[in-house]
């Protein structure tokens, strides 16, 4: 159990960390008007576990916040990972 639980949370800290440098990345690419990550990139690190980081990184840099898809869809994905992160902790150590 503590081996799964050390895991997640490494999990979680290497897929924050990287989707903090890709979005203060793509930040840097704009303002050089260069190549940018695509926002379908951007999302899907979101997905995958990196919501939260997305987004108080988004907040603190001022990038995307006028981007609907961003500002909307970020706060529905971190819901969705918090109820499906507490449903998995209650039936891993409640059931």
């Amino acid at each position: 159990m503590d081996k799964l639980y050390t895991a997640a949370l490494l999990y979680f800290a290497v897929i924050s960390f990287v989707t903090f440098i890709i979005t203060a990345l793509d930040k840097i690419l704009a303002k050089k008007k260069m190549r940018r990550i695509p926002e379908a990139t951007l999302l899907s690190l979101a997905l995958f576990g990196g919501a939260l980081s997305e987004y108080i990184t988004m907040k603190l840099i001022r990038h995307k916040t006028l981007h609907k898809k961003f500002m909307i869809g970020l706060p529905v994905i971190i819901l969705f990972q918090i109820i499906l992160i507490g449903a998995s902790a209650y039936f891993v150590f409640f059931k």
